[in-house]
């Protein structure tokens, strides 16, 4: 799932479980969903829909004809195309936290188990420390040879990379919290001598 593609099938699936639609509507989605304005373009969706079809997960069907314009198809998700996005969904490993994948797959939390959500922000935090890990010691290296843009932009990668350590602590503790709430320790059963 970390290749480009296999992110837009992912919040493809993702939009069209939530209701089915017409490309444009989930160009737009996508876009605004995502942040993906500038990239993703028709030449990239229609392609990754024909796939899905090819593939079972989505059906396509000829909408109402507007005023003299051609019907516009209208997409829905099939049942492969469910069980295909929920096992998408319970994957953790290291694609799940990468930076094309991650945003996406967070934006899909609510429909992804406590277990699998948490392995997913603990493995995108690791990726984010090693990541300021690595700025920090690239900015002790060239702080004296680069001029102060390139300094800058060493900085604001760093606090970036620190924000968003934060913000997944944040997450994880709250993750934590939650599933001790849902799930207390038994009772102590003192000693029964």
């Amino acid at each position: 799932m970390g290749n480009r593609s296999g992110v837009l099938e992912l919040a493809v699936l993702g939009l069209l479980h939530e209701a089915p639609m017409h490309g444009y509507e989930l160009r737009k989605r996508v876009n605004a969903q995502f942040g993906w304005g500038r990239v993703l373009s028709f030449g990239s969706l229609y392609p990754c829909l024909k796939v899905m079809l090819r593939n079972g997960l989505i059906t396509a069907d000829p909408g109402t004809p507007e005023s003299g314009r051609r019907p516009k198809i209208v997409y829905t998700i099939t049942a492969d195309g469910k069980d295909h996005f929920a096992h998408a969904m319970h994957d953790a490993g290291p694609s799940a936290w990468e930076d094309d994948t991650f945003g996406v797959r967070f934006s899909f939390f609510g429909r992804t188990d406590p277990a699998t959500r948490l392995r997913i922000l603990e493995g995108r935090r690791a990726r984010m420390e090693e990541r300021l890990a690595n700025f920090r010691a690239a900015m002790s290296r060239t702080a004296e040879r680069v001029d102060t843009y390139t300094l800058e932009l060493q900085r604001h990668g760093l606090e970036s990379a620190e924000r968003e350590v934060r913000w997944l602590n944040e997450l994880i503790d709250g993750e934590r919290r939650q599933h001790s709430s849902q799930h207390p320790p038994p009772p102590d059963q003192g000693d029964s001598r």
